[in-house]
């Protein structure tokens, strides 16, 4: 293995857009592969009292930075139409010239801690844990089609990104990890998650023989997990992660991000 891409994901419920700013210049300075951002409505949600659209923000990011690469982890396919989606995506892809890590999620149950911020706007909530990985499924068929430099005359204006985005999907579950090694590009997986090598090799066996497929994790930022010889890092190695997504906390600012990254 070559080694792992470190990246960062930024939390915009608990800080400002020159901070957001700030943290992702110095994570390209530093050598983080992509700067990722949340997709939720509310700042509660993620121990916050603010909150920027995913999108929005991406869009802001690619034109501060230049080279480092974005990314959402994840998107709440709920959210948004299906066609709504597959624009916003594409049209980040066009702003930055660079690729788009386009990370995806089934949403949450009506039970989850993340349904106040839905049910406050009036967002409909899939109840069974089937529809909304239907909802998913339905998603990742759009973005087949819209995406696809052949497709029918009444696509041909929507946006057609290049580089395509790579789609993961992070993953819960048996069924949602057999979904993305079958249809997506990529899995996520939180690292300290007790089934996280269960939902890797879940993922990878539905992928079988077809080449390409990422395995991704993510975890909080540590000063140990920027360091490619310390032991968890040598443990992802092991299980063929490619790209280490690291949540930045907060007490975490430019200052920290500066330390240079070695893969």
């Amino acid at each position: 293995m070559v080694g792992i891409s470190v990246d960062v994901q930024l939390n915009p419920g608990r800080s400002s857009w020159p901070e957001l700013r700030d943290m992702a210049l110095a994570a390209e300075a530093a050598g983080y592969g992509t700067v990722w951002a949340y997709d939720h409505l509310a700042g509660s949600s993620v121990s916050g009292d603010r909150m920027l659209e995913t999108f929005s923000l991406l869009g802001a990011l690619a034109v501060a930075t230049t080279t480092i690469g974005l990314g959402t982890l994840v998107v709440n396919v709920n959210n948004r139409t299906p066609g709504l989606l597959a624009v916003a995506a594409a049209s980040i892809v066009a702003i930055s010239g660079r690729s788009l890590h386009l990370g995806l999620g089934a949403g949450s149950s009506p039970t989850s801690r993340w349904a106040g911020e839905m049910r406050a706007v009036g967002q409909p909530i899939v109840d069974s844990l089937a529809g909304r990985h239907g909802r998913l499924a339905v998603v990742l068929d759009v973005l087949d089609r819209v995406y696809d430099p052949g497709r029918p005359p009444e696509l041909a204006t929507f946006p057609l990104p290049a580089p395509r985005p790579v789609v993961l999907v992070g993953v819960h579950s048996v069924a949602l990890a057999t979904l993305a090694g079958e249809r997506a590009d990529g899995v996520n997986v939180d690292w300290s998650g007790r089934r996280r090598d269960e939902l890797l090799a879940a993922a990878v066996a539905a992928r079988g023989d077809r080449p390409g497929f990422l395995r991704t994790a993510w975890a909080f930022w540590s000063p140990e997990l920027v360091d490619p010889a310390s032991a968890e890092r040598r443990a992802m190695e092991e299980r063929g992660i490619d790209r280490l997504v690291l949540v930045v906390p907060a007490g975490v600012g430019p200052k920290e991000l500066r330390r240079p990254v070695v893969a």
